[in-house]
């Protein structure tokens, strides 16, 4: 039902507006110019914001939308690792492990680091960089081995060695495993993931909403197992003075920690 302003819907509705929304064909992306215009989109034919589903008497569910098949990593959480306090990302991680900004001296000040990494369980990355499920600690750990550093960054290993020393990552960033599953299973407990396929006419961007998945019972155990596997990921994306807390996210549905339906 519906007044004024606000949208309320039971879950039975809801998909039959996702089932709906399906079979209708293609449709202008009502964002133009928006990167996230497949989100917005949906967010705008179901009458919500900012994926906040208005779903009365039910577990929260979350809303997820992508381009099919997909081309980006599905987001499923943001979080800073522990100990927070510390601020690990910005007051370690770019200033002692990152390397010069790309628009440093154009967009950003002359000096300014970057620390893009995409980590996962199972490889390091040609700069040292991987995810440690520890199940002894019972933490996810982020670690840095000098000996796995590609050749061609040997120059930024040279300064790592003058910033901050060849050794494993001190203090070491992680996340606590209790944490973790209550923060991402409160957040991702039941999902609708949608896939739209996209297609270009006259410079604007249309979708047609060709898959609708109902995702339920995240599955911490599967979270973990995943990270191990190098299927789930955790994306780092800072720069000096910018704070921006890890992704954790998957680049395939199929690695997403839930029962599907």
């Amino acid at each position: 039902m519906q007044n004024d302003t606000i949208v309320v819907f039971d879950k039975d509705y809801l998909i039959s507006k996702l089932k709906a929304i399906a079979a209708s064909g293609w449709i202008p992306n009502a964002r133009h110019g928006n990167h996230g215009g497949i989100g917005n989109t949906l967010e705008d034919l179901l009458g919500i914001k900012e994926n906040n589903l208005p779903i009365p008497n039910a577990a929260e569910w979350e809303l997820k939308a992508t381009r099919s098949p997909a081309t980006a990593h599905t987001s499923l959480v943001h979080l800073e690792p522990s100990p927070r306090a510390v601020q690990l990302v910005v007051k370690v991680l770019v200033p002692n492990y990152g390397w010069p900004h790309k628009e440093a001296g154009k967009k950003y000040p002359e000096g300014t680091l970057s620390f893009r990494q995409t980590i996962n369980g199972l490889t390091r990355t040609d700069r040292g960089f991987q995810i440690i499920v520890d199940r002894a600690q019972r933490k996810i750990l982020v670690s840095f081995d000098h000996t796995r550093v590609a050749e061609h960054h040997r120059h930024w290993l040279s300064s790592v060695q003058t910033r901050a020393g060849l050794g494993e990552l001190d203090p070491q960033p992680y996340w606590g495993f209790d944490d973790l599953e209550h923060i991402v299973g409160t957040k991702l407990l039941n999902c609708f993931y949608v896939q739209a396929e996209v297609k270009k006419e006259n410079e604007r961007e249309l979708y047609r909403y060709s898959k609708v998945m109902m995702l339920q019972r995240f599955r911490f155990d599967k979270f973990l197992a995943a990270l191990e596997q190098g299927e789930l990921l955790v994306d780092f994306d800072a720069r000096s003075g910018k704070i921006t807390a890890p992704n954790f996210g998957c680049e395939k549905i199929c690695c997403l920690p839930y029962m599907k339906k």
